[in-house]
Protein backbone atom coordinates (compact mmCIF):
# COMPACT_ATOMS: atom_id res chain seq x y z
CA UNK A 1 0.00 0.00 0.00
CA UNK A 2 2.59 2.04 1.07
CA UNK A 3 4.35 1.56 -2.58
CA UNK A 4 1.29 2.50 -4.11
CA UNK A 5 0.87 5.48 -2.20
CA UNK A 6 4.37 6.87 -3.29
CA UNK A 7 3.40 6.60 -7.00
CA UNK A 8 1.16 9.44 -6.08
CA UNK A 9 3.60 11.96 -4.39
CA UNK A 10 3.87 13.49 -7.51
CA UNK A 11 0.74 13.26 -9.47
CA UNK A 12 -2.44 13.29 -8.67
CA UNK A 13 -4.73 9.63 -8.46
CA UNK A 14 -7.13 9.57 -11.05
CA UNK A 15 -9.74 8.78 -8.68
CA UNK A 16 -8.78 11.73 -6.55
CA UNK A 17 -11.01 13.73 -8.17
CA UNK A 18 -14.65 12.20 -7.63
CA UNK A 19 -13.41 12.12 -3.65
CA UNK A 20 -12.66 15.66 -3.98
CA UNK A 21 -16.08 16.45 -5.61
CA UNK A 22 -17.99 15.34 -2.95
CA UNK A 23 -15.69 16.06 -0.39
CA UNK A 24 -14.91 19.32 -1.14
CA UNK A 25 -16.51 21.15 1.90
CA UNK A 26 -20.19 22.69 2.68
CA UNK A 27 -19.75 25.25 -0.29
CA UNK A 28 -17.58 23.44 -2.39
CA UNK A 29 -18.67 20.12 -2.53
CA UNK A 30 -21.62 18.74 -5.12
CA UNK A 31 -23.24 15.40 -6.36
CA UNK A 32 -21.62 13.46 -9.02
CA UNK A 33 -22.72 13.66 -12.25
CA UNK A 34 -24.46 10.24 -13.66
CA UNK A 35 -21.14 10.36 -15.88
CA UNK A 36 -19.33 10.77 -13.08
CA UNK A 37 -20.73 8.16 -10.68
CA UNK A 38 -20.90 5.78 -13.69
CA UNK A 39 -16.90 6.53 -14.26
CA UNK A 40 -15.83 6.27 -10.69
CA UNK A 41 -17.69 2.75 -9.71
CA UNK A 42 -16.50 1.45 -12.70
CA UNK A 43 -12.74 1.91 -11.42
CA UNK A 44 -14.19 0.83 -7.84
CA UNK A 45 -15.04 -2.71 -9.84
CA UNK A 46 -12.26 -2.67 -11.62
CA UNK A 47 -9.68 -2.56 -8.39
CA UNK A 48 -8.23 0.85 -10.00
CA UNK A 49 -8.33 2.79 -6.61
CA UNK A 50 -6.24 2.50 -3.42
CA UNK A 51 -8.17 1.46 0.13
CA UNK A 52 -7.94 4.61 1.62
CA UNK A 53 -9.92 6.48 -1.53
CA UNK A 54 -12.63 3.64 -1.12
CA UNK A 55 -13.55 4.34 2.38
CA UNK A 56 -13.13 8.32 1.83
CA UNK A 57 -15.73 7.86 -1.03
CA UNK A 58 -18.02 5.34 0.71
CA UNK A 59 -18.31 7.47 3.77
CA UNK A 60 -18.34 11.12 2.10
CA UNK A 61 -21.97 9.66 0.73
CA UNK A 62 -23.00 8.09 3.22
CA UNK A 63 -22.72 11.23 5.36
CA UNK A 64 -23.95 13.23 1.95
CA UNK A 65 -26.95 10.73 1.01
CA UNK A 66 -26.50 9.65 -2.57
CA UNK A 67 -28.23 11.35 -5.20
CA UNK A 68 -30.86 9.62 -8.25
CA UNK A 69 -28.11 10.42 -10.39
CA UNK A 70 -25.44 9.25 -8.38
CA UNK A 71 -27.17 5.75 -7.56
CA UNK A 72 -28.25 5.12 -11.05
CA UNK A 73 -24.32 5.60 -12.15
CA UNK A 74 -23.14 3.16 -10.21
CA UNK A 75 -25.82 0.71 -10.50
CA UNK A 76 -25.81 0.91 -14.41
CA UNK A 77 -21.73 0.21 -13.79
CA UNK A 78 -22.14 -2.66 -12.27
CA UNK A 79 -25.22 -3.80 -14.33
CA UNK A 80 -22.58 -3.16 -17.81
CA UNK A 81 -20.07 -5.48 -16.15
CA UNK A 82 -22.55 -8.20 -15.85
CA UNK A 83 -22.31 -11.14 -18.43
CA UNK A 84 -25.82 -13.05 -17.49
CA UNK A 85 -27.63 -15.24 -19.58
CA UNK A 86 -30.79 -14.25 -20.71
CA UNK A 87 -33.53 -15.85 -18.52
CA UNK A 88 -36.99 -16.24 -18.11
CA UNK A 89 -37.67 -14.54 -14.87
CA UNK A 90 -41.06 -12.50 -13.83
CA UNK A 91 -39.68 -10.93 -10.79
CA UNK A 92 -36.42 -9.73 -9.18
CA UNK A 93 -36.96 -9.65 -5.69
CA UNK A 94 -33.80 -8.04 -3.53
CA UNK A 95 -32.84 -9.26 0.19
CA UNK A 96 -30.21 -7.35 2.24
CA UNK A 97 -31.36 -6.65 5.65
CA UNK A 98 -31.94 -10.21 7.43
CA UNK A 99 -34.47 -9.76 10.28
CA UNK A 100 -34.27 -9.69 14.04
CA UNK A 101 -37.86 -9.17 15.40
CA UNK A 102 -40.00 -10.67 13.61
CA UNK A 103 -39.51 -14.38 11.16
CA UNK A 104 -38.55 -13.32 7.32
CA UNK A 105 -42.35 -14.00 6.43
CA UNK A 106 -41.33 -12.39 3.17
CA UNK A 107 -39.58 -15.96 2.66
CA UNK A 108 -43.08 -17.28 2.55
CA UNK A 109 -44.29 -15.06 0.18
CA UNK A 110 -41.96 -15.44 -2.64
CA UNK A 111 -41.43 -19.14 -2.19
CA UNK A 112 -45.75 -19.51 -2.56
CA UNK A 113 -45.61 -17.74 -5.71
CA UNK A 114 -42.95 -19.63 -7.10
CA UNK A 115 -45.18 -23.19 -6.42
CA UNK A 116 -47.64 -21.33 -8.01
CA UNK A 117 -45.37 -21.28 -11.60
CA UNK A 118 -44.00 -17.63 -11.32
CA UNK A 119 -40.36 -17.34 -11.75
CA UNK A 120 -38.49 -15.76 -8.63
CA UNK A 121 -35.10 -14.79 -8.50
CA UNK A 122 -34.14 -13.11 -5.15
CA UNK A 123 -30.55 -11.89 -4.54
CA UNK A 124 -28.69 -10.60 -1.05
CA UNK A 125 -26.37 -10.76 1.10
CA UNK A 126 -25.62 -12.88 4.57
CA UNK A 127 -23.51 -11.39 7.76
CA UNK A 128 -22.98 -8.16 7.15
CA UNK A 129 -24.60 -6.75 10.06
CA UNK A 130 -24.60 -8.71 13.45
CA UNK A 131 -27.62 -10.15 15.06
CA UNK A 132 -30.20 -10.94 12.56
CA UNK A 133 -31.27 -13.71 10.82
CA UNK A 134 -30.29 -13.74 6.76
CA UNK A 135 -32.37 -15.47 3.44
CA UNK A 136 -29.24 -17.70 2.63
CA UNK A 137 -29.70 -19.40 6.11
CA UNK A 138 -33.49 -19.47 6.58
CA UNK A 139 -33.10 -20.98 3.08
CA UNK A 140 -31.03 -23.62 3.56
CA UNK A 141 -32.89 -24.59 6.90
CA UNK A 142 -36.38 -25.26 4.49
CA UNK A 143 -34.06 -27.35 2.35
CA UNK A 144 -33.80 -24.91 -0.56
CA UNK A 145 -30.28 -24.81 -2.50
CA UNK A 146 -27.82 -21.66 -2.68
CA UNK A 147 -26.91 -20.79 -6.15
CA UNK A 148 -23.21 -20.95 -6.37
CA UNK A 149 -23.39 -20.35 -10.20
CA UNK A 150 -24.76 -18.37 -12.54
CA UNK A 151 -25.70 -22.28 -14.49
CA UNK A 152 -27.78 -22.71 -10.85
CA UNK A 153 -30.09 -20.38 -11.39
CA UNK A 154 -31.16 -21.96 -14.42
CA UNK A 155 -31.72 -25.29 -12.71
CA UNK A 156 -33.29 -23.84 -9.81
CA UNK A 157 -35.96 -21.73 -11.77
CA UNK A 158 -36.86 -24.82 -14.08
CA UNK A 159 -36.80 -27.24 -11.12
CA UNK A 160 -39.13 -25.04 -8.42
CA UNK A 161 -39.44 -21.66 -9.96
CA UNK A 162 -37.50 -20.00 -7.18
CA UNK A 163 -33.55 -19.06 -7.16
CA UNK A 164 -31.44 -17.18 -4.55
CA UNK A 165 -28.43 -16.08 -5.99
CA UNK A 166 -25.65 -14.37 -3.24
CA UNK A 167 -24.07 -11.37 -4.10
CA UNK A 168 -20.73 -12.81 -4.05
CA UNK A 169 -21.89 -14.28 -7.00
CA UNK A 170 -22.98 -11.36 -8.83
CA UNK A 171 -20.12 -9.61 -7.61
CA UNK A 172 -17.13 -10.41 -5.74
CA UNK A 173 -16.14 -6.97 -5.39
CA UNK A 174 -19.61 -5.84 -4.19
CA UNK A 175 -19.34 -8.64 -1.99
CA UNK A 176 -16.31 -7.23 -0.13
CA UNK A 177 -17.52 -3.92 -0.15
CA UNK A 178 -20.61 -4.48 1.78
CA UNK A 179 -19.32 -6.66 4.18
CA UNK A 180 -17.43 -3.30 5.74
CA UNK A 181 -20.53 -2.42 7.30
CA UNK A 182 -18.75 -3.93 10.59
CA UNK A 183 -15.76 -2.49 9.23
CA UNK A 184 -16.96 0.99 9.33
CA UNK A 185 -20.21 0.85 11.85
CA UNK A 186 -22.42 2.06 8.73
CA UNK A 187 -24.17 1.12 5.97
CA UNK A 188 -22.59 2.57 2.86
CA UNK A 189 -24.79 3.14 -0.59
CA UNK A 190 -23.47 -0.51 -1.76
CA UNK A 191 -26.45 -1.51 0.52
CA UNK A 192 -28.77 1.04 -1.41
CA UNK A 193 -27.45 -0.07 -5.18
CA UNK A 194 -27.44 -3.84 -4.57
CA UNK A 195 -31.42 -3.73 -4.23
CA UNK A 196 -31.57 -2.35 -7.49
CA UNK A 197 -29.15 -4.56 -9.64
CA UNK A 198 -31.64 -6.93 -11.17
CA UNK A 199 -29.38 -8.87 -12.66
CA UNK A 200 -31.62 -11.23 -15.12
CA UNK A 201 -33.36 -7.74 -16.28
CA UNK A 202 -36.78 -9.24 -14.73
CA UNK A 203 -39.74 -7.23 -16.12
CA UNK A 204 -40.32 -6.50 -12.57
CA UNK A 205 -38.61 -5.94 -9.35
CA UNK A 206 -39.35 -5.19 -5.20
CA UNK A 207 -37.02 -2.94 -3.26
CA UNK A 208 -37.46 -2.48 0.55
CA UNK A 209 -35.85 0.04 2.42
CA UNK A 210 -35.06 1.25 6.09
CA UNK A 211 -35.38 4.49 6.46
CA UNK A 212 -38.52 6.24 4.27
CA UNK A 213 -36.82 9.33 2.72
CA UNK A 214 -35.12 6.49 0.13
CA UNK A 215 -37.89 5.45 -1.12
CA UNK A 216 -38.49 8.14 -3.63
CA UNK A 217 -34.58 7.85 -5.05
CA UNK A 218 -35.20 4.06 -5.02
CA UNK A 219 -38.45 4.71 -7.04
CA UNK A 220 -36.59 7.26 -9.57
CA UNK A 221 -33.36 5.39 -9.89
CA UNK A 222 -35.46 2.44 -11.17
CA UNK A 223 -37.25 4.58 -13.34
CA UNK A 224 -33.94 6.46 -14.57
CA UNK A 225 -32.95 2.68 -14.80
CA UNK A 226 -35.67 1.76 -17.09
CA UNK A 227 -37.57 -0.15 -14.87
CA UNK A 228 -41.21 -0.87 -15.91
CA UNK A 229 -42.20 -2.35 -12.84
CA UNK A 230 -41.13 -1.86 -9.37
CA UNK A 231 -42.47 -1.17 -6.06
CA UNK A 232 -40.22 0.29 -3.44
CA UNK A 233 -41.49 -0.17 0.22
CA UNK A 234 -40.46 0.43 3.79
CA UNK A 235 -40.07 -3.12 5.09
CA UNK A 236 -40.61 -4.57 8.10
CA UNK A 237 -36.33 -4.72 9.61
CA UNK A 238 -35.44 -3.04 5.89
CA UNK A 239 -36.46 -6.68 3.96
CA UNK A 240 -39.27 -6.02 1.07
CA UNK A 241 -42.32 -7.61 3.49
CA UNK A 242 -45.58 -5.76 4.72
CA UNK A 243 -46.21 -4.92 8.28
CA UNK A 244 -49.64 -5.19 9.17
CA UNK A 245 -48.91 -2.78 12.25
CA UNK A 246 -48.03 0.16 10.25
CA UNK A 247 -49.35 2.04 7.16
CA UNK A 248 -47.76 1.07 4.20
CA UNK A 249 -47.07 3.52 1.19
CA UNK A 250 -46.12 1.80 -1.97
CA UNK A 251 -43.65 4.11 -4.04
CA UNK A 252 -44.10 2.21 -7.75
CA UNK A 253 -43.82 1.86 -11.44
CA UNK A 254 -46.78 0.30 -13.30
CA UNK A 255 -45.95 -0.28 -17.05
CA UNK A 256 -43.37 2.90 -17.12
CA UNK A 257 -45.76 5.30 -15.67
CA UNK A 258 -45.03 6.45 -11.82
CA UNK A 259 -47.87 6.03 -8.71
CA UNK A 260 -47.86 6.22 -4.98
CA UNK A 261 -50.53 4.14 -2.92
CA UNK A 262 -50.76 3.58 0.80
CA UNK A 263 -52.38 0.65 2.59
CA UNK A 264 -53.71 0.41 5.58
CA UNK A 265 -52.95 -0.54 9.07
CA UNK A 266 -54.16 -3.82 9.63
CA UNK A 267 -53.90 -4.45 13.37
CA UNK A 268 -55.56 -2.32 16.68
CA UNK A 269 -51.96 -2.89 18.38
CA UNK A 270 -48.68 -3.30 17.70
CA UNK A 271 -47.81 -6.78 17.72
CA UNK A 272 -45.30 -8.63 19.56
CA UNK A 273 -41.51 -9.26 18.72
CA UNK A 274 -40.82 -12.63 19.12
CA UNK A 275 -38.78 -13.67 21.76
CA UNK A 276 -36.36 -16.00 19.67
CA UNK A 277 -36.91 -16.84 15.68
CA UNK A 278 -37.23 -20.43 16.04
CA UNK A 279 -37.11 -22.11 12.60
CA UNK A 280 -39.10 -24.76 13.48
CA UNK A 281 -42.04 -22.51 13.83
CA UNK A 282 -41.57 -21.15 10.87
CA UNK A 283 -41.28 -23.87 8.82
CA UNK A 284 -44.79 -25.50 10.92
CA UNK A 285 -46.29 -22.37 9.77
CA UNK A 286 -45.23 -23.22 6.01
CA UNK A 287 -46.19 -26.67 5.82
CA UNK A 288 -49.52 -26.05 7.53
CA UNK A 289 -48.54 -27.46 10.90
CA UNK A 290 -49.01 -24.19 12.80
CA UNK A 291 -50.76 -20.77 12.38
CA UNK A 292 -49.24 -17.41 13.17
CA UNK A 293 -52.13 -14.47 12.94
CA UNK A 294 -49.18 -11.49 12.07
CA UNK A 295 -47.30 -13.72 9.93
CA UNK A 296 -50.05 -15.04 7.71
CA UNK A 297 -51.35 -11.23 7.07
CA UNK A 298 -47.59 -10.21 6.60
CA UNK A 299 -47.41 -13.03 3.94
CA UNK A 300 -50.45 -12.41 2.15
CA UNK A 301 -50.24 -8.92 1.86
CA UNK A 302 -46.69 -8.96 0.33
CA UNK A 303 -47.70 -11.85 -1.91
CA UNK A 304 -50.40 -8.96 -3.08
CA UNK A 305 -47.63 -6.55 -3.74
CA UNK A 306 -46.14 -8.89 -5.47
CA UNK A 307 -49.08 -9.75 -7.80
CA UNK A 308 -49.76 -6.20 -8.26
CA UNK A 309 -45.99 -4.98 -9.82
CA UNK A 310 -46.13 -8.13 -12.05
CA UNK A 311 -49.19 -7.36 -13.69
CA UNK A 312 -50.84 -10.01 -12.08
CA UNK A 313 -53.84 -8.31 -11.22
CA UNK A 314 -55.54 -4.67 -12.32
CA UNK A 315 -55.58 -3.41 -8.62
CA UNK A 316 -54.67 -3.86 -5.30
CA UNK A 317 -58.24 -5.43 -4.30
CA UNK A 318 -58.11 -8.03 -6.56
CA UNK A 319 -54.74 -8.98 -5.57
CA UNK A 320 -54.89 -9.24 -1.80
CA UNK A 321 -57.81 -11.62 -3.27
CA UNK A 322 -55.90 -13.44 -4.92
CA UNK A 323 -52.87 -13.54 -2.43
CA UNK A 324 -55.03 -15.40 0.15
CA UNK A 325 -55.84 -17.78 -2.48
CA UNK A 326 -52.60 -18.32 -3.45
CA UNK A 327 -51.33 -18.68 0.09
CA UNK A 328 -54.39 -20.80 1.11
CA UNK A 329 -53.36 -23.60 -1.77
CA UNK A 330 -49.62 -23.38 -1.65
Amino acid sequence: MDNKRNLYQDFEHPFAQYVRIIGKGKNGARSLTHAEAYQAFSMILNHEVLDVQLGAFLMLLRVKEESVDELTGFVQATKDQLNFKPLHVDLDWSSYAGKRKHYPWFLLAALTLAKHGYNIVMHGASGHTLNRIYTEQVLQYLGYPICEHESDVAAQLAQQHFAYLPLHVISPVLSDLIALRNVMGLRSPIHTLARLINPFNAPATLQAIFHPAYRSSHQQAAFQLGYQNSAVIKGEGGEFERNPDARTLICGIRQGTLYQHELPKLTENRSPVEEALDLSIFKAVWEGRQTHPYGEIAVTETIGIALYTMGVCSDYDKAMQKAGELWQSR
